[in-house]
């Protein structure tokens, strides 16, 4: 009820400390408002007080809330509606090239590298609300999952289905990979267009030579983030599939093309990370989403609606009153 509600100058309160001052003086001189006669003995007289006599510290208490009402309106009160818009000043184009190959099963990352970086690129998506996001995924071949869109809901459910398959060829296809991202960004208007290129591997797959893709990358303007996936050494990875269908896991020596995915980020402009366990990767995406903010301008619109009117007015009234009484009925008591 009072959210919206303030005063504009809330100083003039401290004018509320005369009113002690004020009910001091009264009492202290109250005896001597009306005529006194002295004389030696009051037991001739059958002296009645009056009903009016009683009622004379009316007009003190009156002239008490004119001055309080005067302090409120003095302080201004008012209620302030507050209207926000916003608009985007620069929009940013993102397309998460996810490697889905098999390897991506490896459990040096908790419960798995593909889950763990389903995970942490929800809750970027999340902290995206102003920017289009757009899904590719790649192994032996690529294929976008979804374009860039601003609705987030589609977005994280096409995250949410991607999934190691047979559909796709087997290896890792990096060129591919960042080819089909790059032309789903190439058409863009956004200020800024940017890809983040994830793999657990060397390129050993597709028909585009993963430089080729970084030079239209470089064409179109577009900036990438490169990002190794995987532990230092050995990795519990998939070998091979027993008869239930299963795969089989078994130490494997980590292989990544860091000075490939180095020279596609030097290139473009973008930057190159390792994540070599889950809390390192959640600092990867913070570090990108840091690293690429959109600028929001906020445009706030006050309405104020002045309050100390009604006060001004009501003290007024009481204060007529308060004259009116001390002229007629109290009249004698002055």
């Amino acid at each position: 009820m009072f959210a919206n509600f303030n005063f504009e100058n809330p100083e003039f309160f401290w004018l509320l400390l005369l009113l002690p001052m004020a009910i001091a003086w009264y009492f202290w001189k109250r005896h001597k408002q009306t005529a006194e006669l002295k004389i030696s003995s009051t037991k001739g007289f059958k002296a009645k007080s009056g009903i009016l006599a009683k009622l004379r510290p009316v007009l003190f208490v009156l002239r008490l809330l004119v001055l309080v009402l005067i302090i409120m309106a003095m302080a201004r009160p008012r209620t302030v509606d507050v209207t926000t818009q916003t608009s985007s000043t620069q929009g940013i184009d993102i397309v998460m090239a996810i490697d889905v190959s098999a390897s991506m099963l490896a459990r040096d990352l908790q419960p798995n590298r593909l889950d763990a970086l389903k995970e942490v690129a929800e809750e970027f998506i999340n902290d995206r609300p102003g920017d289009r996001i757009g899904l590719v995924v790649y192994a032996g071949e690529s294929f976008t999952k979804t374009p860039i869109t601003s609705d987030k809901a589609i977005v994280l459910d096409a995250l949410e289905d991607i999934e190691y398959n047979n559909v796709l060829e087997n290896g890792t296809a990096i060129g591919s990979g960042l080819a089909t991202a790059v032309n789903r960004l190439k058409d863009s208007e956004a200020e800024s267009k940017v890809i983040i290129l994830l793999t657990d591997g060397v390129n050993n797959a597709g028909f585009i030579d993963p430089n080729t893709a970084s030079e239209l990358a470089v064409e179109f303007g577009i900036k990438v983030y490169s990002i190794g996936v995987g532990s230092n050494g050995m990795a519990l990875s998939p070998i091979g599939t027993l008869a239930n269908g299963r795969f089989q896991f078994g130490n494997v020596q980590v292989e990544i093309d860091e000075d490939l995915l180095k020279e596609i980020a030097n290139d473009t402009g973008g930057k190159y990370f390792r994540a070599t366990d889950n809390e390192k990767l959640q600092e990867i995406y913070a570090e990108i989403d840091s690293l690429e903010k959109t600028e929001i301008e906020e445009f706030r619109y006050y309405n104020y609606d002045e309050k100390f009117r009604p006060l001004v007015l009501l003290a007024g009234g009481l204060l007529l009153l308060e004259i009116l009484l001390r002229l007629t009925l109290f009249r004698s008591f002055i």
